[in-house]
C-alpha cells in the first residue's frame, strides 16, 4: 500500500496505556520492543559466521508527568521480597490514520522506581523501565 498523504503517520498524541486495566492518564511517551538474541554459529564450508536465533527479550519504558505516586505498590512488594508483575496495554488511534493499533505486554516487571525527580521552575517526569515475558497484538494497523 501507498503512502497517499503525510497526515496517515500516527501520531503519538493519541496513545494511551492500561495498567492491569487501569488507564494511566498522564502518560506522554511510550515505548515496547522485542530484541532477539542470537548464538554465533561456524559451520563448516561457510567463511562467514552464522547465527541461531536462541530467544528474544522484551523491554520498553514508558514517560509519565508526574501528577500521582505511581509504582509505590511495586516498591512496597520489591522491598517484602515480592516480585510484583503487571499488564499493560499500549494503544495509538489517530483519527487520521488507517486504523488503531493495541499491543498488550506480559508479566511486565518494572526495572526501578523513581521515587523523585524535581527542580524548581520545572515540570516533573518520571520515565519507567521495564521487562516484559510476553507480547500480544490485541489490534493492527495492515499495510
Amino acid at each position: 500500500m501507498a503512502l497517499e498523504r503525510a497526515s496517515r503517520v500516527m501520531n503519538g498524541t493519541f496513545g494511551q496505556i492500561w495498567e492491569d486495566g487501569t488507564e494511566i492518564a498522564e502518560v506522554s511517551a511510550f515505548q515496547l520492543k522485542v530484541t532477539n538474541n542470537f548464538d554465533t554459529l561456524n559451520l563448516c564450508k561457510q567463511m562467514a559466521e552464522d547465527r541461531k536465533l536462541i530467544g528474544v527479550k522484551i523491554t520498553g519504558s514508558m514517560t509519565l508527568h508526574k501528577v500521582y505516586t505511581r509504582g509505590a505498590d511495586a516498591v512496597t512488594a520489591a522491598l517484602a521480597g515480592r516480585d510484583l508483575r503487571k499488564t499493560l496495554v499500549g494503544k495509538l488511534a489517530d483519527p487520521d490514520a488507517y486504523g488503531a493499533e493495541r499491543v498488550a505486554a506480559y508479566g511486565v516487571s518494572y526495572d526501578e522506581q523513581t521515587l523523585m525527580d524535581w527542580a524548581a521552575a520545572k515540570s516533573g517526569s518520571i520515565t519507567i523501565p521495564f521487562q516484559a515475558t510476553g507480547v500480544e497484538y490485541l489490534d493492527k494497523v495492515e499495510a
